[in-house]
């Protein structure tokens, strides 16, 4: 397995396949579930803005959003578990990608939608959109690098009727360009942001951004883990930069597993 210039093991080929089966069968076996992780704290802010801004509906943005993971597990209360069994089961590899799509739709609409709420997917690949969209997962999608340039007017629309932003893996790759070009888009409106960060990458320059911008961030109490280690290298590298970074990996990374940090922004105003 290739690394990348983090230390972590490259995973790109499985974001940008037809349909999701690569995907959740190469992540199954490292025990990935940060998003199952990361739900209720999504699940709670919502529930947050929506008081605190009287909103009666609710736009949500997905940064890295791939085949619209954290979409299906808040929207429609499904869990990883589900769809690992779904996309890398016994019988997954017997499906086309349309049948994978219409087995998705029919799951779309007999699961009860939670609330008035929209989920916004931003992305590099066209193909982990697309399949999102197809399957009802995402309600809109933002197809762009947001690292190396700015949005066109119709993706600014798209990104100005964000109400909160989140992530839960991209940052690292994803640095505060991005961001401040997601919060730029409605001079006025600065939506709340939510991002799962690995340890590794420090968030520093992103809060520093948020803050120039009128941004209060907080960490949130405890840790959250990602996945295993693929190989013993990811994990001696990964080491590596986090002594190199000042944080101690004792107990933790130490012992076999990615861990992230959640660190909520909300406008002082």
């Amino acid at each position: 397995m290739r690394t990348d210039t983090t230390g972590k093991i490259s995973f790109d080929h499985i974001y940008t396949r037809p349909d999701p089966r690569d995907y959740f069968g190469t992540l199954r076996g490292l025990d990935y579930d940060i998003p199952q992780r990361a739900k209720p704290h999504f699940q709670r802010l919502i529930a947050e803005i929506r008081e605190a801004r009287d909103l009666p509906s609710t736009t949500v943005l997905d940064i890295g959003c791939s085949y619209g993971v954290n979409a299906a597990l808040v929207k429609y209360d499904v869990t990883m578990g589900e769809l690992y069994d779904r996309y890398a089961g016994p019988d997954a590899g017997r499906h086309t990608r349309g049948t994978l799509l219409a087995r998705d739709r029919e799951l779309v609409r007999s699961r009860k939608r939670t609330g008035r709420l929209r989920f916004v997917g931003l992305d590099a690949s066209e193909n982990a959109l697309s399949y999102a969209l197809e399957a009802g997962f995402l309600d809109g999608a933002v197809h762009a690098d947001l690292e190396n340039g700015d949005p066109t007017d119709e993706q600014r629309a798209q990104l100005a009727g964000t109400d909160l932003v989140i992530s839960t893996g991209c940052l690292g790759y994803v640095t505060e360009r991005t961001i401040s070009r997601v919060i730029g888009a409605a001079p006025g409106r600065l939506p709340w942001t939510a991002h799962f960060v690995l340890r590794m990458f420090p968030f520093d320059p992103i809060a520093e951004t948020l803050a120039a911008a009128g941004y209060e961030t907080v960490r949130a109490d405890g840790l959250f883990h990602q996945r295993k280690f693929a190989t013993g290298e990811e994990q001696a590298l990964v080491l590596e930069r986090l002594s190199g970074v000042g944080v101690d990996p004792s107990g933790l990374e130490t012992e076999g597993r990615l861990y992230a940090q959640l660190y909520i922004s909300r406008p002082t105003a």
